[in-house]
């Protein structure tokens, strides 16, 4: 069965062209080691909430916006020694591929796929 990565991140708006080139490197480097798809996706209709919400869970600034990302492996076994084969990587080092927001607020997690249709 397939398995999920998801993201979401606060990125300062007038650093959207350095995540875009950041996400463009990103995917080719995890696609090589083993990801079958990247799906990266800028805020549009990301409402704030009074409880929880994503703006909430990332703490967004006025002057940001809410990335979602997710990474699709083919396994959770392939996206485990995919992420150790990404990690070690010299492309995804900061200083060949820094992160154009406060990593601190990154939220991420592993997910088993129930339904792909």
């Amino acid at each position: 069965m397939s398995y999920l990565d998801a993201f979401v991140v606060a990125v300062p708006n007038d650093k959207k062209q350095e995540y875009i080139e950041h996400a463009k490197l990103s995917a080719v480097v995890f696609k090589e080691h083993g990801a079958l798809k990247i799906i990266e996706s800028w805020g549009d209709d990301v409402p704030d909430g009074e409880t929880t919400s994503f703006p909430l869970a990332v703490k967004c600034n006025e002057n940001e916006t809410v990335v979602f990302s997710t990474v699709l492996w083919p396994s959770k076994e392939k996206r485990n020694t995919g992420w150790e084969a990404v990690m070690s990587d010299p492309r995804m080092s900061p200083e060949q591929n820094p992160m154009p927001f406060d990593g601190k607020r990154l939220i991420y997690g592993g997910f088993d796929l129930l339904l792909e249709s």
